[in-house]
């Protein structure tokens, strides 16, 4: 920006026979062209080895002074691209997301084999090698939230200052009630199409479909959704979704049917903080459950959002987390 000023500057000054109204317009396009080159210049992306093929990653606020935030996103299967909502509201640190191994802009090797928790712990330790993030913090959406207390757990500490979980699975029976009961919080007709459908395995019929649409207007995006344009053209792995967890949202029947962490989360040696939209899949009734496992752990609950939080409302989900960072920080 500080090179384009100028040369800009004496052209405009030639054009004499321009309106100061004109001079104005093309100085505002100026600031406007410059500042955006400056944020361009405030991130940058690249590939980064682990186990079986390379993910993508993309830093914001390279250069800031806070202790970097890492994002992990949901799924199994999602893309790490609707975090680009929170792009211009964390801004005092570094901010790194990441697509996990076969979705989004990563490699999509297909080994089943590597579709295990434990590989997605390695993925974090190889970012941490990658990027040397020697001190961070964590957030983990949704089955990130899986991930991120699973490193927590049985990943290298050293540094973790902190681990935030939004609408996190840590234990799939409880997730699955939760569900149940939040089906029954709907309109009957929909209630019975669910568990008729779901009974019968028929969950490609269009009544089914429309139920679960239902659902997730209710408890996954309670807001009306967003055009998210870090998202555009970057797709998901619904393969690793079905494998993993199942091809309904009610029932998991994948390789995380028996998946739960409720009996260890007392190990979590560090600050937690518990996120859930006020609508959430993930009910804050359970978050408070598990915030009594956690020893050093609190819990936030959003208004008016669902399950994806920081899509239904990205600023107040930011300043949780600002807020947050901010308090375990000044603790150090």
């Amino acid at each position: 920006m500080a090179e384009a000023l100028p040369s800009t500057a004496l052209f405009l000054l030639a054009l004499s026979s321009m309106t100061m109204n004109r001079f104005l317009t093309f100085g505002l396009i100026i600031l406007i062209a410059g500042c955006s080159e400056q944020l361009i210049q405030e991130k940058h992306e690249g590939m980064i080895d682990v186990p079986g093929g390379q993910i993508f990653y993309e830093m914001s606020n390279p250069n800031a002074a806070g202790t970097p935030l890492l994002l992990i996103h949901g799924g199994p299967g999602s893309t790490s691209c609707y975090f680009g909502l929170l792009d211009n509201l964390i801004t005092d640190r570094p901010v790194i997301r990441y697509d996990q191994l076969d979705t989004g802009k990563s490699d999509r090797p297909g080994d089943r084999s590597r579709w295990v928790l434990s590989h997605f712990v390695e993925e974090i330790e190889a970012i941490r090698a990658a990027l040397d993030l020697k001190e961070l913090h964590i957030l983990g959406s949704s089955w990130g939230g899986t991930v991120a207390a699973e490193y927590g757990l049985v990943g290298n500490t050293n540094g973790l200052q902190s681990i935030i979980l939004a609408g996190p699975l840590l234990s799939t029976p409880k997730w699955m009630d939760d569900a149940q009961i939040l089906v029954s919080q709907m309109p009957l007709d929909l209630q019975n199409v669910i568990r008729t459908h779901e009974a019968a395995g028929t969950y490609l019929d269009p009544a089914y479909i429309a139920a679960t649409d239902s659902f997730y207007a209710r408890f996954l995006y309670h807001q009306p959704k967003k055009d998210v344009p870090e998202c555009e053209g970057v797709e998901g792995n619904s393969e690793m979704y079905n494998y993993m967890w199942g091809p309904t949202e009610f029932t998991a029947t994948g390789t995380l049917l028996d998946y739960d962490r409720t009996d260890r989360l007392h190990e979590l040696g560090m600050p937690v903080l518990l996120i859930a939209g006020e609508f959430d899949e993930a009910r804050p009734a359970t978050m408070e459950e598990f915030s009594n496992l956690i020893p050093n752990s609190e819990v936030q609950i959003l208004p008016d959002a669902g399950h994806v939080g920081m899509v239904d409302k990205p600023g107040e989900y930011a300043t949780f987390v600002n807020t947050y960072l901010a308090k375990i920080e000044s603790q150090q």
